[in-house]
């Protein structure tokens, strides 16, 4: 088994990290530079930054935000939010990020999933995927993009095996009904994805405790365990987390 590894997220909005619950209500959690430097210190394995509003907002991803955050980090630094084409995958690549992640955009052009593997290699792409539980699905759970906001009638868990077969290296499911609840991953929404594909799965959307942790690679199949208001509002360090996987029988690099 490989290790795995603790990926803290930041969530941008206006400059600022920021975190709310089920997609809404949303808190300030600090400067962006000064919590990617604390998180490598304290032994993250990979940082996310989400640009959480440029999808809504119909813009780009906000460049001078990816150009600080990795001046100051050398772990992988994964990008979201606003990024539609070849060209803005360049333009993130160049301006420091090491991965891009995609998810409104690659729903409404699933050729991009394919051109971008094929020009910046798998391990690059990472699929980003928010689901909510709807019965007439196939899995139960269904596609929305678009921050939360739009509901797209698509499985899921189909679109992210389809996305491996178009050169997807990692997929990041989060589930709407857990994120920001702190009341643990979505185990159900993580295992399907998990168990569809081969690729790396991000489990992301509800960590609060310790044994959350645990059960999102024991039962949810996931091999990053992606993290956001426990370390933001220092519920837990990321070296509690490592340490308690660990004692666990987990492998883990402290």
């Amino acid at each position: 088994m490989e290790p795995i590894k603790i990926m803290p997220c930041l969530d941008m909005k206006e400059g600022r990290v920021v975190k709310g619950i089920n997609f809404i209500n949303l808190r300030d959690a600090g400067d962006p530079v000064e919590n990617a430097r604390f998180y490598e210190q304290e032994g993250a394995d990979e940082l996310a930054m989400l640009d959480i509003a440029a999808t809504v907002e119909n813009r780009k991803t906000r460049l001078e935000w990816v150009k600080k955050v990795s001046s100051v980090i050398s772990i992988p630094l994964t990008m979201g939010g606003g990024i539609a084409t070849l060209e803005d995958i360049d333009l993130v690549l160049e301006a420091g990020a090491d991965k891009i992640s995609m998810n409104s955009a690659a729903v409404k052009n699933p050729d991009l999933v394919n051109q971008a593997a094929k020009a910046y290699g798998a391990v690059r792409v990472t699929i980003a995927i928010d689901g909510k539980r709807n019965a007439a699905m196939p899995s139960g759970f269904e596609l929305v993009i678009a921050g939360g906001t739009k509901p797209v009638g698509k499985d899921a868990v189909a679109w992210a095996k389809e996305c491996q077969e178009r050169g997807a290296g990692s997929i990041l499911p989060t589930s709407m009904d857990g994120d920001g609840t702190q009341a643990g991953y979505d185990l159900e929404f993580t295992k399907a994805i998990a168990d569809a594909v081969t690729v790396p799965v991000i489990a992301s959307g509800g960590a609060g405790k310790l044994e959350h942790f645990y059960e999102g690679v024991t039962k949810g199949g996931a091999q990053i365990l992606l993290a956001a208001s426990v370390f933001h509002y220092r519920i837990f360090s990321i070296r509690q987390v490592k340490e308690y996987l660990r004692s666990k029988g987990l492998p883990i690099i402290l």
